[in-house]
């Protein structure tokens, strides 16, 4: 029990790292229409060019725990999403490949802006699909192949596009100046409503389709107990919106943004917990033989610290504004 419930933390734990890592780096991606002169798309490509291929250490590290840990999941899972699953790797392909040849190119820099804002939009809207249809519950072998394009897999996509790209705006303004800066925090302003809008229509949509979650967060006095995280919700976002005004603050929005997306995360465990698959399987039912978690166990031990020291070191190394976009930092 303990070394299950240990690893169903260790999941949640590296899934956030990754949506808030790499969701900044996806939502540049995304923003690049509304940024169109080549002088302000090289500005943000250099502001993520050290980190966005880290960032994504957290992905392999929530599917190795996956894996390891709970394959009766696993397996339930990506027989179930291997079309979203699929796609999103071929976005993240595209991206990641538009990295390399964009800086390197003259004539062709035009397409390699499209493959990295479609291949950022395409990975983001799967990301928001798989786990609308995570949450809805997935049964392997009665589902059809399109199954997760429900139209809720269809909203969280577009509404983890929108967080995604929100976070990005935090992240312009935390290392920008001048117009770039301003355009950002403009652009955040909207998107900050567009998303406390989003958060109430998908923890509606939850509550009334779902008896389990509704039970959970309002039987009894359980709406008490629980009503810290939708207060804390709707502070960040309206701390959020003010700090986007006029001359933005330039290191609290990201701050905020991510609490948001904490609190998000937060109720989302709340709703679920201790299904790793609604409705289907419990982390304990899908969890493997203790002695498998134990052999895992060191290795874990030994390359989370690493990968979290990395993490900070590289962020705080280049920390500060990208001054030129030639050179970087």
């Amino acid at each position: 029990m303990e070394l299950a419930l240990f690893y169903y933390l260790l999941l949640g734990f590296a899934v956030l790292m990754y949506v808030v890592l790499d969701g900044f780096d996806l939502g540049l991606g995304i923003l690049y229409p509304w940024f169109k002169s080549e002088n302000e798309r090289d500005h943000m490509m250099r502001s993520i060019s050290h980190v966005w291929d880290g960032n994504e250490t957290w992905l392999v590290f929530g599917g190795v725990v996956l894996f390891a840990a709970f394959p009766a999941a696993y397996a339930g899972i990506l027989s179930t999403l291997y079309i979203p699953i699929i796609l999103m790797l071929i976005g993240l392909i595209f991206r990641g490949v538009a990295f390399e040849y964009r800086f390197k190119s003259t004539r062709s820099k035009k397409l390699w802006d499209l493959s990295f804002s479609l291949g950022s939009a395409v990975a983001t809207f799967c990301q928001g699909a798989i786990l609308g249809a995570v949450v809805q519950g997935v049964e392997a072998g009665e589902q059809t192949a399109l199954q997760w394009l429900s139209p809720f897999g269809i909203f969280t996509g577009l509404s983890l596009m929108v967080a995604y790209a929100l976070l990005a705006c935090c992240y312009l303004v935390l290392k920008s100046r001048g117009d770039i800066m301003r355009r950002a925090a403009h652009l955040g302003r909207r998107l900050v409503v567009a998303m406390m809008v989003i958060l109430a229509m998908v923890s509606m949509w939850t509550l009334l389709s779902n008896a389990e979650v509704r039970a959970r967060w309002l039987e009894g006095y359980n709406y008490i107990w629980l009503a810290p995280l939708p207060l804390l919700s709707a502070a960040f976002g309206w701390l959020l919106y003010r700090d986007l005004d006029g001359e933005p603050h330039e290191t609290r929005p990201f701050w905020l943004a991510a609490g948001l997306f904490v609190m998000g995360f937060s109720g989302l465990v709340v709703s679920l917990f201790p299904y790793i698959i609604p409705h289907q399987l419990t982390f304990m039912q899908a969890s493997a033989p203790d002695s498998s978690m134990a052999f895992l166990l060191p290795g874990v031990l030994i390359f989370l610290p690493l990968i979290g020291a990395y993490t900070l070191w590289g962020y705080r190394i280049f920390s500060g504004k990208v001054e030129d976009f030639e050179e970087g930092y």
